[in-house]
């Protein structure tokens, strides 16, 4: 397979919600009460909801063409951050430019799984906006473009049974992907041990809804000694989250009530899954006769290869364990606008990686993107054809697309010049 017949899905990007998001989709009666953007006299930009700051800071989350030399946690405002990081019509040419024909996009405002929403007191508003947050993200970031984002929805974590509703009406809306925190408890929320999210899960069950489990919030469950790099968190984060997360959701009873249950496993690479699946094999074959873990007549590892899609970035260790892992439970994805992303050179990395580890086109097919559309149950050319889906095809599009390193200063400058 040529570079440039690459069909590209990423499971796993991240959209830098734009200022004007809730404008048109709240109520008028509590449009003064919306979550709003407010400048701060050092150039950087800030979300407040119910007076308080709320959301992760753009830094890491939006670096797109930046140099190296810059990233950072530091905050930063919309004027130093590249368009398509919040633009959908600037990120959709983002998209072309690297050849990616589809995309679901995790939020940034609202935290992987909305837990903005879940810290203010006002929880009744928290669920007005919420809402507004679903359907801006339906209608406009994924609406404006047919054919190129699966939608991804958020729901109260501090009400199941909302959440349930919330989980129906958007899947009549056309949205079956819903993102969770992967370690609840690190939220001081039940786990996922518990019987709390049985409602939310059940309605997912019922209407064929993936749960969407984005590394994140499980950093915090790893104790690190004072003073460690930020390199401890970012290394450690993916690979420690990866496995707590699969461990929770398997040895708990959660796929025992809820066997349909459909789970993508987002940011947490795919290398560390031999490995997992032989240890917890062999665990179940030592202790089961007094842990009393009961899987019928199946390993753990089939259980849990029954149930998930992994996705990663750059993983060769992973592809060169492909047939261990099972190359149907593998996907990929472009991490945009995150420090960790290929753009815009991801169709030659990810091709790099599939030759020098012997991948072939059937293989790459489905890595690439068939997985996508079994696990996530859609046509993915039903708006826009296959032939106008390749790498060589969207790239075609976005000739004029300059994807040279940019400074923030750089950015700043350009964003003062539109908008004087």
């Amino acid at each position: 397979m040529h570079t440039d017949d690459m069909i590209l899905i990423s499971i796993d990007d991240h959209v830098i919600e734009p200022p004007d998001l809730f404008e048109g989709h709240v109520p008028e009666r509590y449009r003064d009460a919306a979550p709003r953007v407010v400048h701060n006299e050092n150039g950087t930009d800030v979300w407040v909801f119910q007076g308080e700051p709320v959301g992760a800071p753009m830094g890491l989350n939006a670096v797109a063409s930046w140099p190296h030399e810059e990233y950072g946690w530091d905050p930063c405002g919309f004027a130093e951050i590249r368009p398509g990081a919040y633009d959908i019509h600037e990120r959709v040419r983002d998209m072309n430019v690297n050849g990616v024909f589809q995309s679901m996009c995790f939020p940034t405002m609202a935290g992987f799984s909305a837990r903005i929403f879940l810290d203010p007191p006002d929880r009744d508003l928290s669920l007005i906006m919420l809402k507004a947050y679903n359907d801006w993200h339906i209608d406009e970031w994924c609406g404006t473009y047919p054919g190129r984002f699966i939608p991804l929805g958020v729901v109260p974590l501090w009400d199941p049974v909302a959440g349930a509703e919330e989980v129906r009406r958007l899947a009549a809306r056309g949205c079956r992907a819903i993102s969770l925190p992967e370690a609840p408890h690190a939220l001081g929320l039940p786990s996922f041990q518990t019987d709390h999210w049985d409602p939310l899960l059940a309605a997912m069950s019922d209407v064929g809804s993936v749960l969407c489990l984005h590394i994140g919030i499980s950093h915090s469950t790893i104790s690190l000694a004072d003073g460690v790099p930020s390199d401890h968190r970012t290394i450690l984060g993916q690979l420690v989250g990866s496995m707590l997360t699969a461990t929770d959701i398997l040895w708990g009873p959660l796929l025992r009530k809820f066997p349909s249950l459909k789970i993508a496993l987002s940011e947490g690479g795919i290398g560390w899954m031999p490995f997992f699946f032989e240890r917890i094999d062999r665990h179940q074959r030592i202790q089961s006769a007094w842990t009393k873990q009961d899987f019928g007549n199946k390993q753990p590892s089939d259980v849990l290869k029954s149930h998930i899609l992994a996705c990663f970035i750059s993983d060769p260790a992973g592809l060169r364990l492909r047939e261990q892992i099972g190359t149907d439970l593998i996907a990929w994805e472009c991490d945009y606008p995150h420090s960790d992303s290929t753009w815009p050179r991801s169709p030659e990395d990810l091709m790099g990686e599939f030759v020098a580890t012997g991948c072939t086109d059937d293989e790459i097919a489905k890595m690439t993107h068939r997985n996508v559309q079994r696990f996530f149950d859609y046509d993915a050319f039903s708006v826009i054809p296959r032939e106008g889906a390749s790498v060589g095809a969207l790239r075609a599009l976005a000739k004029d697309v300059d994807t040279r390193t940019t400074s923030r200063a750089e950015y700043r400058s350009r964003y003062a010049q539109a908008h004087a």
